[in-house]
Parts: C-alpha cells; sequence; structure tokens
C-alpha cells in the first residue's frame, strides 16, 4: 500500500504522559476509579462526566467532550475505539491490480479530485497472492481515513458477503462503490451503463453489415458481466431477432479480463463464425486481436474487435482500437463528490449514479467480409 505524507490529525494512539518514566501510563481494571478520577481532574469535569463521555451516552455538551478526550491524550490513555477522531486528510481508495491500465486512469481521477479538496489519497492495490480487499480495509481503517472509495470491489461480485459493508458502515466509516451494485449495501453506487455500452458497439457493427457479432467478458458472477451480457441480448434480438438462448449459448464467451483471456474467449467465437467480437475491457480487445492474427485473419479486414474502457495508450495500437469509452473523469469525480458529502453529514440516497458511455470508432472495426473465413 502506497502512503503519501499524511495532512490533517492522524489518529490519537498511546503516548508516554509528562513525569511517567519507563513507557505508557497502564490502564488496570482495577483501578478504573483513579483513572476516572484522574481524567476527571484534568478536565476539570466530573467523573460521570467522564463515564458519560467514555461510553458514547449523549447529553454532554461538545465543548466538554472535546475537553474529556483532550485529558484522555495528555495523560496518555488511548481512547476508546469508537472516539477516535478520524483524520481529515486522508481517503482510502481501493482498486484491483493496476496492470489493466482503466484502474490508474481512475485512480488518477480520484486522487486530483481529493487533492483539489484538501485530502490526500491513500491508495491500496490488490495484487494476487497479497493483502485482500478485507485486509486493505482494515489497514484503512486502522489509520484513520475519513472515508474509503472501492473500484470493481467486492460489491460487484455477486456470491461475496455483502455484510462485509454494513460493518464498515456500523464503524462510522464513510465510503462509495464504484463499478457494481448491490440492492442489500446501504451506500452511493458509481457505475457505467453496461448495457448502453453494448448496445452502442452492436449497433455499431450491425451498420458495418456484421450479423455474426460475439461477445468476450468475464466471469458471469460479476454485476457488470451480467449487466454487459443483458443489453448484448437485447442489441441481438432487436437488430437480428435472435431468442436469447441462442445469443448467450452460441455468441456469449466467459473468460478472464486478460489478453490471455481475450485470446482465448475470441478463438472460441471465431471458431464459431463470428465477424465481429465485442470486448469487455481493452486488454481482452487486444487479445482477440491476437487471436485472430494467430489463424492468419487480419483485423478489421477479417474480423472487426470493439474494446471496452478506452484506456490510456490504446488509441496507438495495431490497428487503433475502436471501443466504447468509459466516462473515467465524470465517474472519478462524483465518486469523491459524493464521498465528501458522506464525510459532511449529507449522505446520498441509497441509490445508483449511471453514466453513459461513448462509443469511440478506430481502425479495428471495418465492413463484414462477404465470406467468412474458418480456415
Amino acid at each position: 500500500m502506497t502512503q503519501q505524507p499524511t495532512a490533517g490529525r492522524a489518529p490519537v494512539r498511546a503516548r508516554r504522559p509528562a513525569g511517567v518514566q519507563g513507557g505508557i501510563r497502564p490502564v488496570q481494571s482495577s483501578g478504573v476509579t483513579t483513572r476516572l478520577a484522574d481524567i476527571a481532574a484534568q478536565a476539570g469535569v466530573s467523573e460521570a462526566t467522564v463515564s458519560r463521555v467514555l461510553n458514547g451516552k449523549p447529553g454532554v455538551a461538545a465543548t466538554t467532550r472535546q475537553s474529556v478526550l483532550a485529558a484522555l491524550d495528555v495523560l496518555g490513555y488511548e481512547r476508546p475505539v469508537r472516539l477516535r477522531q478520524r483524520s481529515e486528510g486522508l481517503v482510502g481508495l481501493i482498486t484491483p491490480e493496476l496492470e489493466n491500465p482503466i484502474f490508474p486512469a481512475l485512480a488518477q481521477v480520484i486522487g486530483q479530485a481529493l487533492t483539489r479538496q484538501g485530502y490526500t489519497p491513500v491508495l491500496a492495490t490488490q495484487t494476487p497472492g497479497g493483502s485482500t480487499e478485507d485486509e486493505l480495509t482494515e489497514m484503512l481503517v486502522d489509520r484513520g481515513v475519513a472515508g474509503i472509495i472501492y473500484v470493481s470491489g467486492l460489491h460487484a461480485d455477486t456470491t461475496a458477503d455483502m455484510q462485509r459493508y454494513e460493518r464498515l458502515r456500523a464503524q462510522g466509516v464513510p465510503f462509495v462503490l464504484v463499478d457494481g451494485f448491490s440492492p442489500k449495501v446501504q451506500a452511493p453506487f458509481i457505475s457505467p451503463d453496461d448495457r448502453a455500452a453494448m448496445t452502442l458497439a452492436v449497433t455499431h457493427l450491425a451498420s458495418l453489415g456484421h450479423t455474426r457479432i460475439g461477445l468476450a467478458l468475464g466471469p458471469r458472477r460479476f454485476v457488470p458481466v451480467q449487466r454487459k451480457i443483458e443489453g448484448f441480448v437485447r442489441a441481438m434480438q432487436d437488430r437480428f431477432d435472435l431468442s436469447a438462448q441462442t445469443v448467450e449459448t452460441e455468441l456469449v464467451q466467459h473468460s478472464l479480463y486478460t489478453l490471455e483471456g481475450g485470446q482465448a474467449a475470441a478463438t472460441a467465437l471465431i471458431e464459431r463464425d463470428c465477424t465481429a467480437v465485442v470486448c469487455a475491457s481493452d486488454m481482452m480487445a487486444l487479445g482477440a486481436i491476437r487471436a485472430a492474427r494467430q489463424r492468419g485473419l487480419e483485423v478489421p479486414r477479417d474480423v472487426s474487435v470493439v474494446g471496452f474502457d478506452d484506456s490510456p495508450l490504446i488509441a496507438f495500437t495495431d490497428p487503433p482500437l475502436t471501443t466504447v469509452r468509459k466516462p473515467v473523469p465524470a465517474m472519478g469525480q462524483a465518486a469523491v463528490r459524493t464521498l465528501l458529502e458522506e464525510i459532511g453529514g449529507t449522505p446520498a440516497p441509497h441509490s445508483e449514479f449511471v453514466f453513459m458511455p461513448e462509443l469511440v470508432v478506430r481502425g479495428s472495426t471495418a465492413s463484414a467480409p462477404n465470406v467468412l473465413r474458418t480456415s
């Protein structure tokens, strides 16, 4: 996990009080009364008031509560977890691996937006065999972040336990979820319109004369995958009057969100006589181009390929990739704005903010070939 210098006040931890040698002043269960008396004397309040503050009870003025917390700090007692002040300077950002260039691009937008608002982003990245999302969350909470933004996290996995997010909310940590939606999580979501993205891709390819169009995407358990399938099936039905079963059985191929995954999926679709392949990521689309070339086919003369994301530098591939542009700037800025509203005490409703993608036509799509090549 990469952490920039902390801005704002850091979480308060136990310190050595003045005049006490050899370490932190011990907090012993047998000395609770003495401890309350010490804190009360330091804060200039009654022991009953100290007890109410430590137990999170209402009926204590804000200034009095702050005096008690300050007394804890001066005397070297560690604040109870629920009373630790969160840093106003740190916001956690948890992303998947950074090999897919769309994730660094989104992280950059979010980081810049946070910096403009006076916050310091703390980037936590999941890597194969590394820290899990739960472990990264725990580390960020321990560092007193003011809130967390999750990108393509477990909230997008329909098989994951969503109680982890409710537990986080119970800890008082605001959060926003990007890419993926769950009705089980009471939080704001930021998503691209995956269904509309597939309509854009299919409409473009159909206008070029393609009738046998395949879809290559990741595992079905993910919400964005399910939505892309829904949009693809509907578009193919509208354009070519195909049954949903035919589309899903013959024209949809699941794989991994990698170049190798795209290559494997596209190989299967080309073998089913597809003259065009729509991919759920630009990385998969590069794999689809490789698959076509390995079969002696040219892109786009023999096979057209459409990606998804419009990742940085994807316009400079060979051929330049036609893709559906994910609205990264708008999504990233909306995620930050929504999180800061949550932090400020005016939370957004449990809803999903959906952003429209855009088709970017480049050199990897062309008119359908007159004769299917199945070499």
